[in-house]
C-alpha cells in the first residue's frame, strides 16, 4: 500500500513538472532523502543527499557534514537560504566545498521519473538526484 501510494504521489509530481510546470509543488511529494549521483552532468565523488520532508525548509548530508536551509521557493522553484552545517572535517572537503556552492545556484526541482530529482540552475548547473532503493 505504502509504495502504491508512493508511486501515485510521483505520478503526480511529474504532471505538476510537465506543462503546467510553474504549479507550486506540494512538498510531500519529496518528502525522502535522495542521494546525489552527479554534478553539472559528471558523477559526484562523494555521499551526499537532500531531504524536503519539511515545509520550507530542506536538509541532507553532505559529503562531510549534516547541513539545514531554508526553502524559500514555492516547488517546482527552488531556492535556499541561511544555509547551516556541522564543522566536521574530512577527507571531502572540496566535494563539499562544490557540493554547497552548486546547491546555491540551483533554481528549479523536477522529479522525471519514480527515482529521479534534477535541480538545474543558470548556465546550464545541474544536480541529479536517485531515490534510494529499499
Amino acid at each position: 500500500m505504502r509504495h502504491a501510494l508512493f508511486a501515485a504521489s510521483i505520478l503526480a509530481l511529474t504532471a505538476c513538472t510537465g506543462a503546467g510546470a510553474d504549479e507550486a509543488v506540494p512538498p510531500d511529494y519529496l518528502a525522502i532523502e535522495w542521494k546525489l549521483v552527479a554534478l553539472d552532468g559528471a558523477p559526484f565523488p562523494a555521499q551526499a543527499t537532500i531531504d524536503f520532508s519539511q515545509p520550507g525548509r530542506v536538509s541532507g548530508q553532505a559529503p562531510c557534514n549534516r547541513w539545514f536551509a531554508g526553502q524559500t521557493a514555492p516547488l517546482p522553484q527552488f531556492a535556499v537560504a541561511a544555509v547551516g552545517a556541522t564543522r566536521m572535517a574530512c577527507p571531502d572537503l572540496a566535494a563539499e566545498a562544490a557540493f554547497f556552492e552548486a546547491l546555491a545556484t540551483m533554481t528549479r526541482a523536477e522529479v522525471t521519473g519514480p527515482v529521479n530529482l534534477t535541480l538545474t540552475g543558470d548556465k546550464g548547473r545541474s544536480m541529479e538526484f536517485v531515490r534510494p532503493l529499499n
